[in-house]
């Protein structure tokens, strides 16, 4: 239905062509936006599918070692042995902007460069599979990074993808109708009007004619009455 406070005049018919231009213009942008979006989010979570298949077997490796590590050696000497870690990390985050939408980009730089500062204890009082979790775990930290990134970034991009679905509703289904609804309703209330105005003018057309026809008669009958006086008296 037609927006029962919308004024029917001429210039508000102007204004709301104009929204109407404007909402199916940014209704096309915003579809084209969110068709991107559901692009890159599908192919985002492919990627987040094989990298978590990749993590979760590469930590299976490493809950294995470590189970036999543990199984030689006593529970307080493997608890000694990773107490005092020598490696620290700095985490750093930037932001990417896809299709508009923020998504962090994380890296991380170790204290020292050395491959062997991974292994906080010596070599002589550890078990060799204590070695090979330790450096397994060493090697899936930067594939765990990678995946916290693309998840959070379909995190946000699902967001996006919602909050841009919801707007391209309210255009296509509700602004857009509105407007045009309301631009029928000012379009029949101004042909109404003018063709009441149209019917007015002939009216007082009409009436204009007719009030000259009678002055012309009576000034006819004047004219003959007066002929017809003069002929009398001569």
């Amino acid at each position: 239905m037609a927006n029962i406070t919308v004024t029917p005049t001429r210039m508000e018919l102007t204004r709301l062509k104009g929204k109407l231009k404007t909402a199916r213009r940014g209704h096309k942008l915003l579809k084209d936006k969110r068709d991107g979006l559901m692009k890159e989010f599908l192919e985002t979570v492919r990627e987040v599918r094989a990298l978590r298949a990749e993590v979760e077997e590469e930590l299976m490796r490493v809950h294995r070692s470590f189970t036999v590590a543990s199984a030689i050696m006593s529970s307080e000497a493997l608890e000694q042995a990773l107490i005092l870690p020598k490696q620290s990390v700095e985490l750093t985050m930037t932001m990417q902007n896809i299709m508009s939408v923020n998504v962090p980009v994380y890296a991380y730089q170790t204290k020292t460069q050395s491959a062997s500062d991974i292994y906080p204890y010596g070599f002589a009082a550890t078990s060799g599979e204590l070695d090979t979790a330790v450096s397994a775990l060493g090697g899936v930290f930067e594939k765990m990074l990678k995946l916290a990134q693309i998840e959070k970034s379909a995190q946000l991009m699902a967001e996006e993808i919602e909050k841009t679905r919801r707007r391209v509703n309210a255009l296509e289904y509700v602004v857009i109708p509105q407007t045009e609804e309301n631009i029928r309703y000012i379009t029949m209330k101004l042909d109404e009007n003018d063709r009441s105005t149209t019917t007015r003018l002939m009216k007082v057309k009409d009436m204009l004619l007719k009030e000259a026809l009678e002055e012309k008669r009576e000034m006819t009958a004047k004219a003959v009455a007066s002929s017809d006086g003069a002929a009398t008296m001569a």
